[in-house]
């Protein structure tokens, strides 16, 4: 699934903010996060900047997550703008995971 959302506000950029979440096929959480991430970025955008969301199931491309180094689902890495930052779990504490993509809530 690809959307379109945000630049970080902290760091003004235009640069879009590219996300990648893998997840383990449907399970609870991996579904969770899957709702959370679209509460996060409502309608593929955050303060009308794009963002560009990946969602990878390891159930399907085990592969995937083992050449980004993932070991737990369902992790999400902000891959871009760099540097490159990971929350690990069902992104239900939606602050904490804006501050840890380093856009400030």
């Amino acid at each position: 699934m690809k959307v379109e959302s945000t630049r970080s506000p902290a760091r003004g950029g235009c640069e879009p903010l590219s996300l990648r979440l893998y997840v383990a096929g449907e399970a609870p959480n991996s579904a969770a996060a899957i709702r959370n991430l679209a509460i996060l970025f409502p309608g593929g955008k955050a303060s009308g900047q794009p963002v560009e969301i990946e969602i990878v199931d390891l159930l399907r491309e085990p592969l995937r997550g083992l050449l980004d180094g993932v070991v737990l689902s369902p992790t999400l890495v902000r891959l871009a703008p760099p540097p490159v930052r990971r929350v690990v779990g069902n992104l239900s504490n939606h602050e904490a995971v804006l501050l840890a993509l380093g856009i400030v809530p």
